[in-house]
């Protein structure tokens, strides 16, 4: 089951993908990694997915990881008398702490602290923005506004506030619990929700306490001004275009999103681009050319991962939005103008021994025309220094540990193994040669550029570039 392309496919598991045969269909058509959506489900469904999913990777003998995603603290209005109810341009609305329904004049919003952040002139987005209100008068439990663009808005409708950072936790009571959860049946990735601050990332880190890595979302464009801490903080980050692209104007996406993936190339952090990326396939056999286009971006740009939601958890075509999303990759990076547009945001390595090393197999595999660059490690830290560099041969990494070997099927260019470690230099390179050629990566006659650290076993201590001669 080795992928010929570099970046790698998040698929969203929902109603429609919940089960043994489609969990197998949607790995076959190229699905990388499972996402666990905690806004949905219980937790009997989640552990129910992590079991399948495991089962998968035993019958394919290959890793999956697996993302638990956090609800976080989403904000919505309450219920209406009728069940929804059109707001007219120009008419008044309150929001209050009423646990009245609403009508076209007022709703209950049951979160105190929007009412703390919000002052006059500042625009509230219903709906996913489809409505747009502008905030007039505000007092502890109520906010006075006029409707600036009318619409429906239904029961438990979500709420934006595109210019307010709000006085609340990233992690809610629901979100400690669904974490911990997580944690217990063996996520791999944990994504925080709605990032607004550093301290955000810094005290879900606390709580996962190393074990999965912890892939903060960028949704709120507070987020984005407090972006290299952020990726500082994170193993990974999310473009979350969705509630991003309703804070934010539209036009103002693809350079956030272009920012963001820059910076997380330059700090050698894995990014994921995700929502609506082929949405017309929840109803339709083929996507958009618009659709394709994004999907293309977001690869030329250097994405480890691009990720499918709906598509794949709700939609009618999701093992073929899955097969689309595989060929819009392959085909991106067959094109003969995607090495210069990848390597024209290529970035200097820090300057340390093991970036220098990584560095070099890079260089030194590109000249020599290696078959592939081999990397040990424990924790991971090799094989995501040679995925920063965006080498143009595959990365085989071989690791004693599984865990890391399904964290590193969101990186870039990264095919997981795992093996025993070698003792020695002799047993590094035989090791190398053996698992490369079974798993399709070179033949006789090739040569090979591996690295990894000495003493054997110790993390982070990349110091030895070998080239390999694959004699027979």
């Amino acid at each position: 089951m080795r992928r010929h392309r570099n970046a790698k496919i998040i698929a969203t598991i929902g109603p429609v993908s919940s089960e043994a045969k489609a969990f197998r269909a949607l790995f076959e058509a190229g699905a990388d990694l499972f996402r666990l959506n905690f806004s949905h489900g219980t937790h009997s469904d989640h552990r129910n997915s992590m079991a399948l999913i495991r089962d998968l990777e035993r019958d394919f003998g290959r890793p999956i990881g697996v993302v638990v995603d956090l609800q976080g603290p989403k904000l919505r209005v309450g219920t209406f008398a009728g069940g929804e109810v059109l707001l007219e341009t120009g008419a008044a609305f309150r929001l209050d702490m009423s646990d009245e329904p609403g009508d076209a004049h007022r709703a209950s919003l049951p979160h105190p602290e929007v009412f703390e952040a919000l002052t006059e002139g500042q625009d509230l987005l219903l709906n996913d923005g489809r409505v747009r209100l502008r905030v007039g008068s505000v007092g502890a439990d109520f906010v006075e506004t006029e409707v600036i663009h009318g619409g429906i808005v239904g029961d438990h409708k979500g709420v934006n506030l595109p210019a307010a950072v709000l006085p609340i936790p990233a992690l809610t009571a629901k979100d400690r619990r669904d974490l911990a959860f997580g944690l217990e049946i063996g996520a791999d990735w944990i994504a925080l929700s709605f990032v607004q601050r550093p301290d955000d990332v810094a005290e879900a880190r606390k709580l996962v306490g190393g074990r999965a890595g912890l892939m903060s979302k960028l949704e709120k464009p507070g987020a984005i001004k407090s972006l290299n801490e952020i990726v500082d903080l994170s193993d990974a980050v999310m473009v979350a275009r969705g509630d991003l692209g309703v804070e934010v104007p539209p036009e103002d996406v693809p350079i956030l999103q272009k920012q963001v993936v820059r910076a997380c190339r330059a700090a050698g952090k894995p990014v994921v681009v995700a929502t609506q990326m082929l949405d017309s396939m929840i109803a339709s056999p083929t996507p958009t050319r618009a659709e394709a286009s994004d999907v293309a971006g977001a690869v030329y740009e250097g994405a480890d991962a691009v990720m499918l939601s709906a598509e794949t958890a709700v939609g009618d075509y999701s093992t073929e939005a899955v097969a689309m999303m595989s060929r819009i990759i392959e085909r991106v990076e067959r094109d003969p103008a995607y090495r210069p547009i990848l390597d024209a945001v290529h970035t200097e390595a820090p300057a340390t021994a093991a970036d220098a090393i990584t560095a070099a197999a890079r260089q030194v595999a590109a000249r020599i025309k290696a078959a592939a660059i081999v990397t040990y490690t424990t924790t991971g830290s090799t094989a995501l220094r040679a995925a920063r560099e965006r080498p143009e041969v595959p990365i085989l990494c071989l690791t004693t540990e599984v865990r890391t070997a399904r964290r590193l099927t969101l990186a870039w260019g990264v095919h997981c193994v795992e093996t025993k470690d070698a003792s020695s230099l002799e047993e590094m390179v035989v090791g190398a040669i053996e698992v490369a050629r079974s798993q399709g990566f070179a033949k006789q006659g090739d040569r090979l550029v591996i690295t990894a650290g000495m003493p054997f076993g110790t993390p982070g201590a990349t110091n030895i570039l070998r080239i390999a001669w694959i004699e027979r």
